[in-house]
């Protein structure tokens, strides 16, 4: 007896979407680099602060890589959320103030959508 299953249409892309780690192992591994050159004690501390300048450096970079991470991977409008959401809770998690992580993850969203001006 030979069975055949038939799948509705968006039933695998469904699965593929919310399935792919890639895209969270990504995402961590930008609030990592983030925390390597700019940790939470640092930007949680006014005594501490870094200039603007190289703060600004440190998240271009970051937001360089998630450009060239969209190209490569063309993450559609569902990844690319998914990419933001995941790289903003990770930033919470390791202790930045809702300010930063609000901040660093709109820049990201902008990157992603337009890429670098």
């Amino acid at each position: 007896m030979l069975i055949i299953r038939i799948e509705p249409p968006g039933e695998r892309m469904f699965f593929k979407f919310f399935g792919n780690s890639k895209v969270d192992e990504f995402a961590k591994s930008l609030a990592q680099d983030i925390a390597k050159r700019y940790p939470p004690a640092i930007a949680n501390n006014p005594e501490q602060m870094i200039s603007q300048k190289r703060l600004t450096t440190i998240l271009e970079d970051v937001f360089n890589r998630a450009h060239q991470f969209n190209s490569e991977h063309r993450l559609g409008m569902f990844k690319k959320a998914k990419l933001g959401n995941t790289f903003k809770w990770e930033l919470k998690e390791m202790g930045y103030d809702e300010k930063f992580t609000e901040t660093a993850t709109e820049g990201l969203i902008v990157y992603l959508t337009r890429g670098p001006s």
